[in-house]
């Protein structure tokens, strides 16, 4: 049976009243937290809002659960599989945490899967890396992701600018790693399946400075451009796409459209006003839950110092936390026979999350919504994504039957081929 929680603030509120239950191990010892994010390179300023998210959710706690105090030692990484090794391996041989949250970047993610098969010790739970090999192929039986991975995340956006958008024939531009991989595999998937055809596909090194080359290069005979773009790469493509007089409709990936860029500086992000994407959330929702997860990032963070809404970022790294927090509650803090008990109740948590219900599946992946977005222009002169649709359920091999979905391959530059049958 499932474990349900609901990892709002008013629930996180009880997880300090837990605190003077008895627990199996000594309370007086902290729970010792690790944190990977990444706070170095492209992708810094949607590090630091998912470091606000994990905050706010032990804030929220009063850093206690289970009758525990809870210590945090924070790792900076640079997306690099290395620098997340090394930053995992300090965490625990050095600082001795008994759990990492963590990593931020896709190709991060199946390193330190890999790497927590060398520590069964030790829990590894994802912050918001999203390539799909992370938990389709050769799970760690120590690692839990809590949040739909780069392809779920396509879910639904295919269909729509097929069919509501109109677009028939589109190229794409994605960053020349995992997670783009995963999220181009994704809506190529669904575009394709529904009649529409992919003309060309671009690829693009993490950091990219200078996109003059790969602008005059875009076919101008397509109804759209899919930008599989985030961070700072997405701000300098924008500004770049913007001065070249671009004028192609544009679809969003979801770190393209994030809170992390729609708060950029500049005027370029007008550019994306109007544009469809899809992701874990939808700024616009109205669910009492999103709207209570809202408002709890909002009162933790000096208006100056975090975006108008909290970016799938801050989402993402406050359901893991979320789902921790909530498991040592269940067990009382008790980390004991290797973290056996911890370990089963996050296998089987029901996670009442703000963007929807999480459960994970027998690799310990997340199954969970999807929301089909439109960027638009709020009254205050913010922009955010507005809520289309919402796909409930979106598991790893997006419905498809297990073999007809192993058939495809697994994302890459080329994978998978545009075909209206999978």
């Amino acid at each position: 049976m499932k474990t349900t929680w609901m990892c709002g603030l008013s629930t996180l509120a009880l997880l300090a009243a837990g605190a003077t239950q008895a627990v199996a191990q000594d309370s007086s010892e902290p729970v010792k937290i690790g944190v990977l994010v990444t706070l170095e390179g492209t992708y810094t300023v949607p590090g630091q809002d998912g470091v606000r998210g994990l905050e706010a959710a032990l804030k929220a706690a009063d850093y206690q659960a289970g009758g525990r105090k809870i210590e945090v030692i924070t790792q900076s990484t640079d997306t690099t599989p290395d620098s997340a090794t090394r930053g995992a391996r300090k965490l625990v041989d050095q600082d001795g945490v008994d759990i990492v949250i963590g990593p931020l970047s896709g190709s991060e993610g199946i390193a330190i899967r890999d790497y927590s098969k060398t520590r069964p010790d030790v829990t590894f739970i994802n912050g918001i890396s999203g390539a799909m090999e992370t938990t389709y192929v050769t799970p760690s039986e120590n690692f839990f992701r809590f949040n739909i991975d780069g392809a779920q995340w396509s879910a639904g956006l295919g269909e729509y600018v097929f069919n509501e958008k109109d677009y028939k024939y589109v190229a794409t531009i994605g960053e020349d790693y995992s997670f783009i991989y995963t999220q181009v595999f994704g809506f190529v998937t669904e575009f394709c399946r529904a009649g529409g055809e992919i003309t060309d596909r671009f690829w693009v090194p993490l950091g990219t400075k200078d996109f003059g080359s790969i602008i005059a290069a875009l076919p101008d005979d397509v109804d759209a451009i899919y930008l599989g773009l985030g961070g700072g790469d997405a701000v300098n493509f924008l500004n770049q796409y913007q001065q070249a007089g671009g004028q192609a409709n544009l679809i969003g990936g979801s770190i393209m459209v994030d809170g992390s860029v729609l708060s950029s500086e500049g005027s370029a992000k007008q550019a994306l006003i109007g544009v469809p994407s899809s992701g874990p959330q939808a700024d616009t929702w109205d669910d009492p839950r999103w709207q209570e997860w809202v408002k709890l990032y909002q009162d933790s963070f000096p208006e100056s110092d975090r975006f108008p809404t909290p970016s799938l970022f801050a989402t993402g790294y406050y359901n893991a936390t979320s789902a921790a927090l909530q498991c040592l509650s269940t067990v009382e803090g008790d980390l004991s026979d290797g973290q056996t008990k911890f370990r089963d109740c996050l296998s089987n948590l029901k996670l009442e999350a703000p963007n929807g219900d999480i459960t994970l599946d027998e690799n310990r992946q997340a199954i969970g919504a999807n929301f089909v977005t439109e960027v638009v222009e709020l009254d205050d002169g913010t922009l955010a994504n507005k809520m289309v649709r919402k796909v409930d359920d979106v598991n790893q091999t997006l419905g498809i039957e297990r073999a007809a979905f192993d058939a495809i391959g697994l994302p890459s530059r080329d994978v998978p081929a545009c075909q209206k049958s999978y």
